[in-house]
C-alpha cells in the first residue's frame, strides 16, 4: 500500500469516523442492557427531562410510549445488535487506520450493504440528518473504490 500521505489523512479520517461510530455503539450498547433492569419509561422521561426536551410534544411523547412496551428480550437483542455494529466498525476503523487493503474492502462491502436501509428510512421518514449520512456513506464508499482502483494499477504497472 504505497500511496502518498495526503490521500493515507484522507483514510485515516475515514478510520477515525468509524472508530468514534464504534465508541458511540459502545456507550449506547452499555446505555441499553442497563434499561433492561429499570423502568425504561420512568428511565427515559428522566433523561428527556435532564437534555431539557419537552415530554409532551408529540415526538419524544410517541418515543417514550413505544419505548416503554419493549421487552427485556427486545432490549437484550437491541444491545447486543449495537455490539455487534460496534466491533464491525472498530474492525474497519483500525484496519483503516493501518492502511490495509482488506480493511478499504471491508468498508465497501459493509457501508454498501447498508445503503438500501438508509434510502428505505430516508423514503420512510425523510430528513436531512439521513440524507447527510447517506451522502457521506456513499461519498466514503467512493472514495475507497477509486483508492482500490488506483492502487491496483499502480501494482499491475509495476
Amino acid at each position: 500500500m504505497a500511496m502518498g500521505s495526503s490521500n493515507n489523512g484522507l483514510i485515516r479520517l475515514v478510520a477515525v469516523f468509524k472508530l468514534v461510530k464504534a465508541v458511540a455503539l459502545i456507550v449506547a450498547g452499555i446505555g441499553i442492557l442497563k434499561l433492561m433492569h429499570v423502568d425504561v419509561g420512568d428511565a427515559l422521561e428522566h433523561w428527556v427531562t435532564k437534555l431539557g426536551l419537552d415530554p409532551d410534544s408529540p415526538l419524544i411523547g410517541d418515543l417514550l410510549e413505544k419505548a416503554t412496551r419493549l421487552s427485556p428480550d427486545k432490549i437484550r437483542q437491541m444491545g447486543l445488535v449495537s455490539f455487534f455494529y460496534s466491533g464491525l466498525f472498530l474492525t474497519e476503523g483500525i484496519g483503516l487506520w493501518l492502511l490495509k487493503r482488506w480493511a478499504e474492502w471491508l468498508t465497501v462491502i459493509i457501508t454498501s450493504s447498508l445503503v438500501p436501509v438508509e434510502i428505505y428510512e430516508i423514503c420512510r421518514r425523510p430528513g436531512m440528518l439521513k440524507v447527510g449520512a447517506l451522502a457521506l456513506n456513499l461519498a466514503i464508499v467512493g472514495y475507497l473504490v477509486y483508492r482500490i482502483v488506483k492502487e491496483q494499477r499502480a501494482e499491475s504497472d509495476q
